[in-house]
């Protein structure tokens, strides 16, 4: 008989939760940290291209940090996509850019992205371009 209760007692504590619930009300404090890499656009609509002429799009942004930013790298999404940015620390306060040469090459709507790597930011941004090549 004492072997059952403690049975029974040590289920009934098992399905209990002791885990900490906040009561209704309690406020609940996070923490946002922002990035010192302010883009002027992260997303670009460049309209109508012609076939086979290149096309230029620059993305900038402001650094409103503290501290230099590197751009440590820049990678588009595909082999149509050329590349060129900043190369030296932008320094607080200075604006810098990244650029994507688009070829052209193929008829249609498209969509591109270039994926920029800096020291400021553990998360890689990817910026967006896209349009219609005629």
């Amino acid at each position: 008989m004492k072997t059952l209760k403690i049975t029974i007692l040590a289920v009934a504590f098992g399905m209990m939760s002791f885990t900490s619930k906040p009561a209704i009300g309690d406020p609940v404090v996070k923490t946002v940290t922002s990035s010192p890499v302010a883009w002027k656009a992260d997303a670009v609509e460049v309209g109508s291209i012609p076939q086979g002429t290149p096309k230029s799009i620059e993305f900038s942004f402001k650094n409103t940090g503290k501290s230099d930013i590197i751009i440590t790298n820049v990678k588009p999404a595909c082999g149509c996509t050329a590349a060129d940015y900043t190369k030296t620390p932008i320094k607080p306060g200075e604006t810098a850019y990244v650029k994507a040469i688009y070829n052209a090459a193929a008829k249609g709507a498209f969509s591109k992205t270039v994926t920029v790597t800096t020291n400021a930011d553990a998360t890689p941004k990817v910026l967006t371009f896209k349009g219609t090549v005629i």
